[in-house]
This record gives C-alpha cells, sequence and structure tokens, in this order.
C-alpha cells in the first residue's frame, strides 16, 4: 500500500459583506497521482452549503471543483487545493467570483500587494506597551527594525518561508506604516492564478497564527484615527500596457477608470467592505469620492509608477483603491472587464 496524501481542500464560504475562508481534508491514495499533483488528479468533492450560507438545508450540497494544487510545507505528505464552489448541478455558484474572470489567455498580470495586521487582545500586537502605554504615532515602524518597531517579524518570516516552499511566487515583505502591520507581494500571470495564490497564501497567513494565538485583521481600516489603513494594491497590466510605449494609450486606459460614476461605483462595489473608512483623501489614499490618476502619485486613485516612465510608457499601471479585505478574483474581473472596455 502507498502513502496516503492529505489534501486540504480550500473555498470561499457565502459571508457578507466578505467571504470567509473553510477548509476540510481528503486523503487520497499516492499511487492514484502520476508525478506532480494536478487538480484533475483531485477527485471533486461536496460540503454542507446551509452551514456556509451557500445553500438552503432542503438542499444542502455544494460541490468543490479543485483548480490549483501547492504543497504543503506545515504538514506530512499533503497537498493545498484551491477550489470553486459549484451548484449541485456543475454551474458556478454565485459566490464563485473566480468563475467571472474573463482572461483565458492569461494577457493580464496581476501583482498584489496584501496588506494585513497581526491581532490580539483586540489591538494591533504590540500596540500597548509596558502598564498599557500608547504607542508612539506612526513613522518609525515602516520597513523598521529593532524590537520596539518591527512587531510579529517572526509570524511574518515563518509565513514568507511557508508561501516560498509552497511554490506561491511571493516576491517579497515588509513592516508597513502602522504598528503591527505587514505586507507581502504576490505576482502571477492570469488573473485567476494571481487570485488562487493570494488566497491560498491568506490561508497559510491564518494558520500560521493559529500557532501564536494570534489572529489576522484584514479590515481596511483597523484602528481609526491617524493611523494608516490596510490596502491591497492591484498592479495589473496586459499586452497594450507592456508594449505601447505611449503616454496617449495610458491616459486612454486611466480614463476608462473614472468614464462614468456607475464604472467608478462598480469598481467600489467590489473592492472591500468599509473602504469609505479607508479612502479618504489622508494617508496615501483618494477620496472614495473622486477618481485621479498621475505618475507616481500615491494619493491618486490610480498611480503610473515612475518604472513605467522611465521605461518610455511600457509597464503597467497600480489601482490604489483595493482594500485588503478585497477579493483578488472580484478585483481581477473588474479591472478586466473595465480595461476591455
Amino acid at each position: 500500500m502507498g502513502k496516503k496524501l492529505k489534501l486540504e481542500y480550500i473555498w470561499l464560504d457565502g459571508s457578507q459583506p466578505t467571504q470567509g475562508m473553510r477548509s476540510k481534508t481528503k486523503i487520497l491514495d499516492e499511487d492514484k497521482v502520476k508525478g506532480k499533483l494536478d487538480p484533475r488528479d483531485c477527485p471533486v468533492w461536496s460540503f454542507d452549503g446551509s452551514s456556509t450560507n451557500q445553500a438552503s438545508g432542503g438542499a444542502s450540497d455544494c460541490l468543490l471543483k479543485p483548480v490549483a494544487t501547492y504543497p504543503d510545507p506545515t504538514r506530512r505528505n499533503a497537498y493545498l487545493v484551491m477550489c470553486e464552489v459549484m451548484n449541485a448541478d456543475g454551474t458556478a455558484h454565485e459566490t464563485n467570483a473566480r468563475a467571472t474572470i474573463d482572461d483565458d489567455d492569461n494577457d493580464f498580470w496581476f501583482g498584489f500587494e496584501q496588506e494585513y495586521v497581526l491581532w490580539q487582545n483586540g489591538a494591533p500586537i504590540g500596540f500597548f506597551g509596558e502598564n498599557g502605554a500608547y504607542p508612539r504615532p506612526q513613522g518609525p515602524y515602516y520597513c523598521s527594525v529593532g524590537a520596539d518597531n518591527a512587531i510579529g517579524r517572526h509570524i511574518v518570516e515563518e509565513h514568507f518561508d511557508v508561501c516560498i516552499d509552497a511554490g506561491l511566487n511571493v516576491e517579497g515583505i515588509n513592516a508597513e506604516v502602522m504598528i503591527g502591520q505587514w505586507e507581502y507581494q504576490i505576482f502571477a500571470k492570469g488573473g485567476k492564478d494571481a487570485g488562487d495564490q493570494i488566497w491560498v497564501s491568506r490561508y497559510l497567513l491564518e494558520r500560521t497564527c493559529e500557532k501564536y494565538d494570534v489572529t489576522v485583521n484584514w479590515d481596511p481600516k483597523p484602528v481609526k484615527g491617524d493611523w494608516n489603513g490596510s490596502g491591497m494594491h492591484a498592479n495589473f497590466s496586459n499586452t497594450v500596457l507592456r508594449t505601447c510605449g505611449s503616454q496617449d494609450k495610458y491616459n486612454e486606459i486611466c480614463e476608462k477608470f473614472g468614464a462614468t460614476p456607475e464604472i467608478i461605483k462598480a469598481h467600489m462595489d467590489v473592492y472591500g467592505a468599509l473602504n469609505e473608512e479607508r479612502l479618504t483623501g489622508d494617508h496615501e489614499t483618494q477620496s472614495i469620492d473622486k477618481f485621479s490618476y498621475g505618475v507616481s502619485d500615491r494619493g491618486a486613485s490610480i498611480r503610473i509608477p515612475i518604472a513605467t516612465v522611465e521605461s518610455d510608457w511600457k509597464g503597467w499601471l497600480e489601482d490604489r483603491r483595493p482594500a485588503s479585505n478585497a477579493d483578488p478574483y472580484k478585483v481581477a474581473s473588474r479591472i478586466i472587464k473595465t480595461v476591455k472596455g
């Protein structure tokens, strides 16, 4: 008898306004797998949708369709299996945003900058010092070093290594502007692949934090007042942006994002709940009721990176509006629809 493989099926539930992650483990005999585990090696599985806000009790079965697999470095003989949720008849469930991405040729590339806050006892980790002292104002924490500044680095480094070992294309990490706030970046060719990797990386972060009795706060504005919020900036390009060499073409594409109030609203509707608390016009954001773009402008809705300009207008754009709790599938789907126009 061969080894038993542990497959962790991960999916998004029907929670509102922000979907949560669910998972359960399935055993698969290793002799049923030839070489590297492929999603097609993983059987379609079912779950009780009435317990995840995705079905009624009288017809509760929903299906899990494996779409991406990654080695699981935290368990023996194990894999992480990202799944789409399907109805019992095999059609995409209404909560399945991955199925709405119109990019089968992977012409669109995405680099998501995922910010988050390590959270413990109702505040960012390390927020209150000795005798409950309030922390120093933000300023020394961004890309910091030292026990007074870089709080939670042991968790961040462990998560970084786990993501790399799982084969996720994580490109970097850094401490962010607020105490206890961190960021990692993931790049992928194709909106579906980018979304898969962000969701699996979030799952691995949550599970890493379990070991330390720390939770992850994904809210756009975890601490009110003069503290930065948390975003998931979406860097994106397609063949046109990567090759056009035209400032006019870049301006034309940027203008599409603010062309009508309806288009602006369509983006904000999927850019994360409570994002109005973050997009105030302060703390490196544009106001939620305004749209702007500009070169190297971190206060704009869309930033044109200076690297794009210096490369003769061949590069990418950064939509700075998506919140840390946004669904990357929905963000990618909406950006692609607007650019295709």
